[in-house]
């Protein structure tokens, strides 16, 4: 199949779930520090909640805020921050005219990491462990990988995946705490795709005006590492069991866009290129868009 197909193909069909909808993102690994979560309720964070909290990197997941804190017996410790994360949920209300309107209701909290805080019993604190199965590495996957001269070093058995920029690493967590070998390689892809915009490489990163968390630029650039995670994934053959979860990812981050499709159109062209460098393709200038 001609490489250009393969993008279409691989692009309507993200269109398509998202289209007719599609499950939530799941984070397809679970290393010893596991999914963020509150330490009282035990309920994981969602939303953009689970997202601030997954990029602050603790060694452990668990989340409290100042008053759960003291009610378990402890104390923040001198001179931590905190981190804000907001509940909201749409609330029926009746005005004077007796007519029903929907108002949001916005709430926020600010919760400490387990790490940030000292004087709670360890029995309080649940043990977590690592998923772990069988890896068997898929020879496509690798061979796309490894065939990439200018690629940057990969560090594996971290606690969570991203790229830095700063000393050209993508880190990955262990490939046995997947859930399954296919996702593992959709996130090592979805992190080299992140790093193809060094400026060493096609200086994407270089036209991105505002880095802040949950930005259009950050958004989009988000959206060009799943659009290309997703193009190698069909290249190695294994689109079929990533895709979902390609397209649940790409949904939670369309919504800075106000859910225009059409911007998957735009972030698939600079994916394209992404992929086209990883697999060696070069054009002339003028050809690239």
């Amino acid at each position: 199949m001609n490489k250009f197909d393969l993008y279409e193909i691989v692009t309507q069909k993200i269109i398509d779930l998202l289209n007719a909808g599609v499950i939530p993102w799941e984070i397809p690994w679970k290393t010893a520090n596991g999914i963020p979560r509150n330490l009282v309720t035990q309920r994981p964070y969602r939303g953009i909640n689970f997202w601030i909290l997954l990029c602050r990197k603790d060694a452990l997941p668990f989340y409290l805020t100042f008053e759960q804190a003291k009610a378990l017996g402890g104390t923040v410790r001198k001179g931590q921050k905190s981190t804000m994360v907001v509940f909201w949920k749409l609330l029926k209300h009746e005005d004077k005219a007796e007519e029903e309107k929907i108002i949001p209701f916005l709430r926020y909290y600010n919760v400490f990491n387990i790490s940030q805080v000292h004087g709670i019993d360890e029995k309080k604190i649940p043990k977590t462990e690592a998923f772990d199965h069988d890896f068997s590495p898929i020879v496509e996957a690798e061979s796309l990988i490894n065939q990439w001269q200018d690629r940057p070093l990969i560090i594996r058995d971290c606690d969570s995946a991203f790229y830095d920029p700063l000393s050209d690493a993508v880190s990955i967590p262990n490939p046995r705490t997947f859930f399954n070998d296919h996702q593992f390689y959709s996130t090592l892809f979805h992190e080299l795709v992140h790093s193809t915009g060094h400026n060493k490489r096609l200086g994407r990163h270089a036209k991105i005006k505002d880095h802040k968390f949950g930005s259009q630029d950050y958004s989009q650039e988000e959206l060009v590492a799943e659009m290309g995670a997703a193009f190698l994934c069909g290249m190695a053959g294994i689109e079929q069991a990533t895709i979902q979860n390609n397209a649940a990812y790409i949904k939670s981050w369309i919504r800075t866009f106000q859910n225009d499709p059409k911007v998957l159109v735009l972030a698939a062209a600079q994916a394209q290129r992404a992929v086209d460098y990883i697999s060696g393709i070069q054009y002339d200038s003028e050809t690239v868009q």
